[in-house]
């Protein structure tokens, strides 16, 4: 067993993740061959088949589903190893992987690095986009140092760390310019644009319309926030728009934006980490320097 090397946990974490040889592979940024060789003889060495091997996918063993979960958490205690060390220096120096959604990386990544930049030149930011769900599978599996998205989160193993409030806008033709501004009821009535399922602000969404469920033709979806504003300057609806968004969303758009009246729609945007991360104080001096006009 002294054969097993780190490098061949993280191709077999990858490839129960991703299921596929050649997406491992471009997750690793090696080949596909030299991936699978590695998996080979990680599974020599084990003397056991880690997975059920398909035309077009593959699949964990359950031996290897137990397994995977171990060398996930093997992966994590070594990454908490070398960030316990680097913690322990006055400067952090290296990458800072930042998690961002959908409805925020746009509007909030370009201010973030610039900021990062003036006052951390020694860390290099390498941000990801993706919905909720995956970056907080991304943070449990260290994958991620920390995500800003909407909180609450909820998940296990997790700080979350506030950051702002932030409200949401009723967006609308600019044909209906000078009509009253709709309540939650007469809103509930329209035909609403919202993101695809997936989206938390989705959820956010529906739940301040009080709309747990909307039929297809009283509903219509999108696959991001630009796509929704351009939907509703065609005039096929009205949408909700976090108020980040507006100045670059609604800039070619035959729109207007109108605040609700209170109490208003709003989310609360914050950071995520890993409890066990031995940067964690780190994170909230750099968060605070980031975010500071809007702590």
């Amino acid at each position: 067993m002294e054969n097993i090397s780190l490098k061949q946990l993280r191709y077999f974490v990858a490839l129960a993740e991703a299921q596929h040889f050649g997406r491992a592979a471009d997750l690793c940024a090696i080949s596909q061959p030299a991936l699978s060789l590695q998996i080979k003889e990680l599974e020599t060495t084990l003397a056991v088949p880690l997975f059920e091997r398909g035309t077009r996918s593959v699949r964990l063993t359950r031996l290897g589903q137990v397994l995977a979960k171990r060398a996930e958490d093997i992966l994590n205690e070594v990454r908490d190893f070398a960030d316990t060390a680097r913690a322990s220096k006055d400067d952090w120096q290296g990458d800072l992987r930042l998690g961002l959604i959908p409805t925020i990386a746009p509007y909030l990544l370009p201010k973030i690095a610039l900021k990062l930049a003036q006052h951390f030149p020694q860390i290099d930011l390498a941000p990801i986009e993706a919905k909720t769900d995956k970056l907080v599978t991304r943070l449990q599996r260290g994958q991620l140092d920390l995500a800003i998205m909407a909180l609450p989160v909820g998940a296990p193993g997790l700080t979350e760390f506030p950051l702002f409030e932030e409200s949401f806008l009723l967006v609308r033709t600019a044909k209906d310019a000078g009509k009253p501004v709709p309540d939650v009821a007469k809103l509930g009535l329209m035909r609403l644009l919202l993101l695809e399922e997936g989206h938390c602000f989705r959820d956010q969404a529906l739940s301040f319309c009080n709309l747990p469920t909307q039929t297809p033709q009283d509903l219509l979806e999108g696959s991001s926030l630009s796509t929704l504003v351009q939907m509703v300057s065609a005039g096929i609806g009205v949408t909700l728009l976090p108020e980040m968004a507006r100045q670059v969303e609604t800039a070619s758009a035959d729109v207007e934006t109108l605040r609700f009246s209170d109490p208003q729609p709003k989310r609360q945007v914050g950071a995520v980490w890993r409890k066990t991360a031995p940067q964690g104080d780190r994170y909230k001096r750099i968060l605070n320097t980031l975010f500071e006009d809007t702590l």
